[in-house]
């Protein structure tokens, strides 16, 4: 994946998780910022994704810890784990506020 390609889906990745938090019914905010995704949740915590140009990385800080998402077969997973991006957004998000949230990209 050139670098032009990489930053085209982390751009797309960025705009189909803002879409999917404009589909949430829970009071959820969220900025992006020179390529970092901040988003907000009711309690107040946050979770940020950012690009990591120089390794063709997504990476996505939550109060449980850093991950490093690597674009695989067509989806962003963990380098570690293997965990899809929208299972990790769930888990993280449902820890995070409390609430069952279920993230769909």
């Amino acid at each position: 994946m050139t670098e032009s390609e990489f930053n085209q889906q982390v751009d797309d990745t960025l705009i189909s998780i803002e879409e999917a938090l404009d589909e949430l019914d829970l009071d959820i905010d969220y900025e992006t910022s020179g390529g970092i995704l901040t988003i907000t949740l009711e309690n107040g915590s946050k979770i940020i994704i950012n690009r990591q140009t120089p390794v063709k990385q997504l990476w996505l800080a939550a109060k449980d810890g850093g991950y490093h998402l690597d674009w695989v077969h067509d989806q962003w997973i963990t380098d570690k784990d293997k965990e899809p991006l929208e299972q990790l957004l769930s888990r993280v998000m449902t820890q995070q506020s409390g609430e069952s949230i279920s993230f769909t990209l």
